[in-house]
């Protein structure tokens, strides 16, 4: 497989997995009484759990679905928190 290829089926594979995660952050955030500064942690580490778990799913090798789990994890977290968290101020302070 071609560098360029690989890359685009992490991204891809990544974009799905964003879903799932997103979804279960969610559900611990709203169970579980979690301090906001390990939302992200969590959101990897769900994202790592759900790239392993989808091997069926795809034929990428266990480190590509790593890889994909894990940035799906980090940016559903970020998403969700840039489209439905209201944070005024700058960051200077």
């Amino acid at each position: 497989m071609e560098n360029g290829t690989i890359l685009d089926d992490v991204m891809a594979f990544a974009s799905i997995l964003a879903v799932f995660v997103l979804a279960l952050v969610q559900l611990v955030k709203n169970s579980i009484n979690i301090p906001r500064n390990a939302v992200p942690i969590i959101g990897l580490l769900i994202g790592l759990f759900i790239g392993v778990v989808a091997y069926p799913f795809t034929e990428l090798d266990l480190v590509l679905r790593l890889w994909a789990g894990g940035l799906a994890g980090l940016s559903a977290t970020g998403l969700f928190e840039l489209a439905f968290k209201d944070r005024p101020g700058t960051t200077k302070g």
